[in-house]
């Protein structure tokens, strides 16, 4: 049998010159644009910067980062990281990834290449599309862009990826070293939630694979955004399509988690749910993708071998926890940063907002909370 060709460590020459570009300029438009025609107030941003410091040599890390916030308008990603130095606007490599709808920001072949390059993985929202949910390929590609390369024995991961069984995105992970241990951010929510004293709704589950499923477990920092909502309101009136300006913006960074006391039980019960998983599928023969499923078998980040650790009780019960820890995480960075209401602790619960579950459109009022929510 002959031996596989050598895996290309990192990307050519002309697609790093390409995710150098978009990404820059856009951190530098964000950033004029922040510090120009706004007031701007950062907390905690020297820490955050240390972080990013000691993890520019992709080499040298030893785990993801993951920094989770709400999600208060449009012009979120990509306006508030131009709170960043713009010496880490032109350094892909360490510089976020993040999720973005499918239906919006992969439309055309055109923006498809401009946002694979500016490290936007396609998002598929379930409220509008069969192909959405936590099980989705975009947050395989999350989880293992916060893991360790895999181990050799599994071989390479594939070039492309498709998220439909139609379409086809160049894979991230195709570049395993160069991509390790990666950062990726996420907007829990799952929608821009425009509340009047800017409470937070229920986190989606994504959020809780990230944390789980990521080998090792990732870094979690929390964060807090307030302002971008008075810069695009979504009951705006003409021209709707222009961010007003003179508006107080504050970024909160938190710091990183202590990841053992806030999710090391539920990690802990997590993988002894997998295990047993496993042992059940290897006594059955078959595991999840019709091939045996022993327990030696490398099992990959994102990779779930039973339908039970996607849809069983247990599984549910220990991702609606992860979820309900990490935004109080973020409540936490919220209260510290003063002049809010208390939050309303219904919120945290997904049953509170099934009101809304029937609204078709992608921009509406909520039957909850009378708050602007935008699904575009």
């Amino acid at each position: 049998m002959s031996t596989p060709a050598p895996v290309s460590q990192r990307p050519s020459l002309a697609m790093r010159l390409k995710s150098s570009l978009i990404m820059g300029m856009t951190g530098v438009v964000s950033r004029c644009f922040l510090y120009g025609f706004n007031s701007v107030e950062v907390a905690g941003l020297a820490k955050f910067i240390e972080l990013l410091d000691s993890r520019k040599d992709a080499a040298k890390r030893q785990r993801g980062l993951l920094t989770v916030s709400n999600h208060v308008s449009v012009l979120d990603d990509p306006v508030v990281w131009g709170v960043l130095p713009l010496k880490y606007a032109f350094n892909p490599s360490n510089l976020r990834w993040t999720l973005g709808a499918a239906d919006i920001c992969f439309k055309n072949k055109g923006f498809s290449a401009f946002f694979s390059h500016g490290q936007v993985l396609p998002c598929h929202r379930l409220k509008h599309s069969p192909f959405g949910g936590p099980f989705q390929p975009a947050l395989t590609q999350a989880i293992r862009l916060l893991s360790s390369p895999p181990p050799a024995v599994a071989g390479p991961y594939p070039p492309t990826y498709t998220t439909t069984g139609a379409d086809s995105h160049p894979s991230p992970l195709a570049y395993p070293l160069y991509r390790r241990h990666s950062w990726v951010h996420v907007f829990p929510e799952g929608l821009v939630h425009q509340h009047a004293s800017t409470d937070l709704r229920y986190f989606k589950w994504g959020l809780a694979r990230l944390i789980l499923e990521a080998d090792p477990a990732p870094d979690v920092l929390p964060m807090f955004i307030d302002g971008t909502q008075r810069i695009m309101p979504e009951d705006r009136t003409f021209p709707r399509f222009l961010p007003r300006v003179g508006r107080k913006v504050r970024v909160a960074f938190g710091d990183v988690v202590d990841y053992e006391t806030t999710f090391g039980d539920l990690r802990a019960r997590w993988e002894r749910l997998v295990a047993r998983e496993r042992e059940r599928e290897a006594r059955a023969g078959v595991g999840a993708a019709g091939g045996e499923v022993g327990r030696g078998m490398v099992l990959l980040p994102g990779e779930l071998p039973s339908e039970a650790l996607k849809f069983g009780a247990e599984a549910q019960a220990i991702r609606i926890e992860v979820a309900r820890r990490m935004r109080d995480e973020i409540l936490k960075v919220r209260n510290a940063m003063g002049g809010f209401a208390e939050p309303d602790p219904s919120f945290a619960l997904a049953e509170t907002w099934a009101p809304d579950d029937g609204i078709e459109a992608k921009a509406y009022r909520s039957r909850v909370d009378g708050s602007n929510i935008s699904q575009d």
